[in-house]
């Protein structure tokens, strides 16, 4: 939707000004993306089996337990997060958005 809105914008403030509000209604409303993720989590993984005794120090500190992070796996994030949010960006976005602009625009015309 936000790409959607940026094609409708002139200039570079349009365009920005376009894609905030859907980007920040997609966030609010919690939905994840596949790209997104395939950034974030392996950073995140990265940073659990390379982060130095003081990153994992100042952590328990913030009152997390190091033992949240046994999940954090490659398995998990490939067959828990990747697969279900890829497949809910593809119904969401090819899906919900396609065929809402197949109603309002293309419906009835050959």
């Amino acid at each position: 939707m936000a790409m959607w809105l940026c094609y409708s914008g002139h200039t570079v403030t349009d365009k920005i000004l376009a894609i905030i509000f859907p980007t920040t209604a997609f966030v609010a409303a919690g939905f994840e993306h596949c790209v997104a993720n395939m950034y974030f989590i392996p950073l995140g993984l990265w940073i659990k089996q390379f982060a130095p005794p003081e990153f994992w120090a100042f952590d328990i500190m913030s009152g997390h337990q190091l033992d949240a992070y046994a999940t954090l796996t490659w398995s998990n994030f490939v067959l828990n997060n990747l697969m279900p949010v890829t497949l809910g960006n593809i119904v969401g976005g090819a899906g919900f958005v396609g065929f809402v602009y197949w109603f309002a625009y293309l419906r009835g015309k050959s």
